[in-house]
C-alpha cells in the first residue's frame, strides 16, 4: 500500500521515518527506502538478506511464554468456578476485566511508542504479567482475581504493540511470514496452557501457578535481549522531521480507509466472539453435554488451540504468496459450515470439527494485521494496538455476553447461536485491492 493512504489521515510520525531509514542499518551505509534491516553483521539490508531469523524466534518464544502465562487464567474456571462458588457471569466478568483492559490501553501503547519507541518496555510487559500470576496463585477473594487479571490485561497491553512493530522491523520485506512467526507463538502458549493446566493445575490446586512464574521470567531475559537489538536498529536510525499532515492525493480516500479500517474490526468482532465461546466455555460445553472430566475437557480444548496454532502460521505466508484479501476472505467464512455442524454432532465429531475451525479461523489474524499494516503505514504501533486490543476486547466483551447467556439459556444453546457468527465474514468483499 502506497504512503499516500496514511497521509491522507495525517497519520505520519516517527513509525513512517522508520520505513525509509531502515536502510541506513546496513555496514555498507547505503540507503534504500521501505528496506529492513537484519543483524548488524548483516552486510546487506535486511530485505535483501531475508528476515533476522534469531530476532523473529526470540519474539516468536517470549510470545509462546507471555499467552502461557495468560491462558493459565482461563484454564483455571473450572477450579476457580468450584472453589469460589462462581456462575457464568462472574466467569465472564473475569475474562472482561482481563481482555478489556489490554483492550483499551493497547492502541493508546501503540500511538505513544509510534512517536517515542520503547524497546525495553517489552520486558516491562512480561514482568506486570509475573505479577498477576503471582497475585492468581494466591488469590482468595473474587476481587483479587480480578486484579490479577486487570494486571495480566496490563502487561499484555504493554507487549503487544511494541512486539508487533519489532516483528515488521525484523521481518525483511515478509511481513505475512514475520506475523505469522510472532503470533504462532501466542497460540502455542495459549494452546500449552490449558494442556498445562490439566496435569499441573488441577491436580496440585490454585497455588501451583506460581511455578509458571519461571515462565514469565524466562520471558523476561528473552525480551531484555530483543529489547537490546531493537534498541540498537533505532539507534542507527537518522531521525526524519515529522511531515505536515495534508490531504496528498491517493488510491484510497480518507472516508475509504476509515471504511476499510472499520469492516477488518468488523471481521475481528465474528472471529474472536466465536473464538471466546471456546476460549472460555468449550471446557464447559464438552463436561455439560458428554460428562467427559476436567483434565481430558482440558485436553480437547489443547487439540483445538493448537489447530489455531497452525492456522497462525499458514495465514502470513500464504498472504505473502496469494494477497491479504483472499486469505482474509476465506479464514472468516471458510468457517461457516464447520460451526454450523458443530452443535449437532457427538463427542468424536465434535473434537474432529474443532480442528478445521481453529485452523481456518487462525489463519485471517496475520494477514488482517498486515493489510491493515499496509494501509497505514505510518502507524505500526497505532495498528498493532488497536487491532490487538481491539481483538482482546471483542473476546472479553464475548466471553462476559455469552457466559450471562450460558446462564439464562444454557451453554449448549450458546454453541447453537454462536455458530452463524462466521457468517460475517461476508464483508471481506468490500475490502479494496492494495496490491
Amino acid at each position: 500500500m502506497r504512503a499516500e493512504a496514511g497521509e491522507s489521515l495525517g497519520l505520519q510520525g516517527p513509525s513512517e521515518a522508520m520505513e525509509p531509514a531502515r536502510a541506513s542499518v546496513r555496514t555498507s551505509g547505503s540507503a534504500s527506502q521501505g528496506q529492513m534491516p537484519g543483524p548488524r553483521s548483516v552486510p546487506r539490508s535486511g530485505q535483501d538478506s531475508g528476515p533476522a531469523l534469531a530476532v523473529l524466534l526470540g519474539l516468536s518464544l517470549s510470545h509462546l511464554l507471555n499467552d502461557l502465562v495468560q491462558s493459565l487464567l482461563p484454564a483455571l474456571y473450572p477450579l476457580l468456578k468450584m472453589g469460589f462458588h462462581l456462575d457464568f457471569g462472574q466467569i465472564g466478568l473475569i475474562t472482561f476485566v482481563f481482555q478489556g483492559t489490554a483492550s483499551l490501553l493497547q492502541p493508546a501503547v501503540g500511538l505513544y511508542t509510534d512517536r517515542r519507541p520503547l524497546p525495553f518496555s517489552l520486558a516491562v510487559g512480561m514482568g506486570l504479567s509475573l505479577a498477576g500470576l503471582a497475585l492468581l496463585s494466591v488469590a482468595s477473594a473474587y476481587g483479587a482475581l480480578l486484579a490479577a487479571a486487570a494486571l495480566i490485561g496490563l502487561g499484555s497491553a504493554i507487549f503487544h504493540p511494541e512486539a508487533s512493530r519489532v516483528a515488521r522491523l525484523a521481518s525483511g520485506g515478509r511481513y505475512g511470514l514475520a506475523q505469522s512467526v510472532f503470533q504462532v507463538g501466542g497460540n502455542a502458549g495459549t494452546a500449552l496452557g490449558p494442556l498445562l493446566a490439566a496435569f499441573i493445575v488441577v491436580p496440585r490446586g490454585q497455588g501451583s501457578v506460581a511455578w509458571f512464574g519461571l515462565a514469565a521470567l524466562a520471558g523476561i531475559l528473552v525480551l531484555a535481549v530483543v529489547g537490546r537489538w531493537y534498541a540498537g536498529q533505532l539507534a542507527g536510525m537518522p531521525r526524519i522531521p515529522r511531515k505536515s499532515s495534508g490531504a496528498a492525493a491517493g488510491p484510497l480516500s480518507r472516508a475509504r480507509v476509515v471504511a476499510t479500517v472499520a469492516i477488518l474490526l468488523g471481521l475481528i468482532f465474528s472471529k474472536y466472539f466465536y473464538m471466546a465461546s471456546f476460549s472460555s466455555y468449550y471446557t464447559f460445553y464438552l463436561i455439560r453435554r458428554f460428562g467427559v472430566p476436567v483434565a481430558l475437557a482440558q485436553v480437547y480444548l489443547f487439540v483445538f488451540l493448537g489447530a489455531v496454532a497452525a492456522g497462525t502460521i499458514l495465514g502470513g505466508p500464504i498472504g505473502d504468496r496469494f494477497g491479504r484479501k483472499l486469505v482474509i476472505w476465506v479464514s472468516i467464512l471458510g468457517v461457516l459450515p464447520f460451526s454450523l455442524a458443530l452443535p449437532h454432532v457427538g463427542l468424536f465429531g465434535t473434537v474432529a470439527l474443532s480442528v478445521p475451525i481453529g485452523l481456518i479461523l487462525a489463519s485471517a489474524m496475520p494477514a488482517i494485521l498486515v493489510y491493515a499494516q499496509e494501509l497505514l503505514p505510518g502507524r505500526i504501533g497505532l495498528v498493532g494496538g488497536l487491532f490487538f486490543g481491539f481483538a482482546f476486547g471483542m473476546g472479553g466483551l464475548g466471553a462476559a455476553l455469552l457466559g450471562e447467556m450460558a446462564d439464562h439459556v444454557g451453554i449448549e444453546r450458546v454453541y447453537d447461536l454462536c455458530a452463524f457468527l462466521p457468517a460475517l465474514g461476508l464483508m471481506a468483499v468490500f475490502l479494496p485491492r492494495l496490491r
